[in-house]
């Protein structure tokens, strides 16, 4: 069966004709085809992929107790500790998301494959990212939630969603009767607690009142919850909310306190968020996925209640991506950090000069930034000015391992570039 999509660019019903002469023998469209094949009509081709590949690979999300995570911020890491938590629990679980694959949350009938495989390889459980897009294109439909979380929401992908209120809704969809059992969220923010008291599904409520005895370091966080101890190797305020969020859906699953504390505890740093690059420098370096204004605003108050020295932020914003947040960037980090180095992201098919523009314009009129295009340069210039008790921050790529360009893709990591120029200062583990 060929599945023919619209997509934003190309329609998929322009390559019916070589699917079916490479073998499909039936075809699902919005429209008959001049095509010597079976047809199947319907009205959004998108809208019924979802349910006919749950339905090719058994439902595996009934065999499965599957949390699905959405928010602006804090998805992969909430999804990772939860993954810990689990194994910490004895419950083989799978997990999805942005660093498991190209997409945050795939297609519908990789999804389904997906889960299938899960749970053919004797899994239990699933942590899994759910993005807007996903909700909104129904990749996400006829799965069965055992818990959905919502962690935040901040502006992001209005270059898709037309404005907040049809980017909430679309998040809120996952919070629908027939979707999921319970809904997890975080009532700090303030699209949360509209969720949490709008929801038509039973709802819990997380927050980092829920915390006690709270202490926060820049690569390490120590707290005590529902009377046990826990000891996260994660610095960063923003990082203790999304291990309560994975720790009160773990809740949600019956998983004892012990057992989360024991999970949350032991669950290894997150590639690309808040991670440092340790060379035995006298200051700290962290690099850092932050690519909204919100993401990057919680990461420099995070560091800087965490260092006794300046902040240096080096950040950018990427390209054929939301322009609004743009200016919003530079107001974060020049209002948040002592100083601001501005530099390339992804500009993807954007012309980088223009992109940085857009972003300078929000900058404060007296503050420290520097515009230095090149990221290897622009990394070289913050971590050359860092004296001792700093702190660096290289935010916007996190875990990504390179560079888009109209023209080409480098080979680009923030973190094996940080620890290059830290050798390059003599500092070497």
């Amino acid at each position: 069966l060929f599945c023919c999509v619209p997509g934003a660019h190309v329609d998929g019903h322009r390559f019916a004709g070589a699917a079916v002469a490479a073998g499909a023998v039936a075809l699902l469209d919005e429209h008959i085809l001049p095509v010597e094949a079976t047809q199947v009509v319907v009205a959004r081709t998108r809208a019924a992929m979802a349910p006919l590949s749950a339905v090719f690979f058994g439902h595996p999300s009934r065999d499965l107790d599957v949390v699905g995570v959405t928010g602006t911020n804090g998805k992969t890491t909430t999804v990772h500790l939860l993954s810990s938590v689990l194994a910490a629990a004895g419950r083989p679980a799978g997990l999805i998301g942005t660093l498991t694959g190209e997409r945050t949350t795939p297609e519908a009938p990789e999804l389904q494959a997906r889960l299938a495989a899960f749970r053919d390889e004797g899994a239990k459980a699933v942590a899994m990212e759910v993005s807007s897009h996903a909700l909104a294109l129904h990749r996400a439909d006829a799965l069965w939630f055992a818990v959905a979380v919502f962690t935040n929401l901040s502006q992001d992908h209005l270059d898709f969603h037309q404005n907040m209120d049809e980017y909430f809704a679309a998040k809120a969809r996952l919070f629908e009767p027939g979707r999921a059992a319970v809904g997890v969220v975080n009532v700090d923010d303030r699209h949360g607690r509209l969720l949490f008291e709008s929801a038509p599904i039973p709802m819990v409520p997380y927050s980092l009142a829920d915390a006690e005895d709270v202490r926060v370091a820049p690569t390490e966080s120590r707290f005590r919850w529902h009377g046990e101890d826990v000891h996260l190797s994660l610095g960063g305020r923003m990082n203790l909310v999304n291990a309560l969020a994975a720790a009160t859906a773990a809740l949600e699953l019956h998983i004892p306190a012990a057992d989360i504390a024991r999970g949350l505890s032991t669950a290894p740093p997150v590639r690309g968020r808040y991670e440092p690059v340790d060379a035995g420098q006298p200051f700290t370096v962290l690099v850092d996925y932050a690519h909204t204004p919100d993401g990057l605003e919680q990461v420099l108050r995070s560091v800087r209640e965490t260092v006794k020295g300046r902040v240096l932020v080096v950040f950018g914003a990427g390209g054929d991506r939301d322009r609004e947040k743009r200016p919003a960037m530079a107001e974060v980090a020049t209002r948040l950090a002592d100083e601001a180095v501005l530099t390339s992201d992804n500009p993807r098919s954007e012309n980088p000069g223009t992109i940085i523009d857009e972003v300078r314009a929000g900058a404060a009129v007296d503050a420290s930034l520097h515009v230095e295009p090149d990221r290897r340069a622009a990394i070289s210039r913050a971590m050359g000015r860092a004296r001792a008790g700093d702190a660096v921050v290289i935010a916007g790529k996190g875990h990504e391992t390179t560079q888009q360009f109209a023209d080409r893709v480098l080979s680009f990591d923030d973190r094996a570039v940080a620890a290059e120029e830290l050798e390059r200062l003599g500092w070497r583990r």
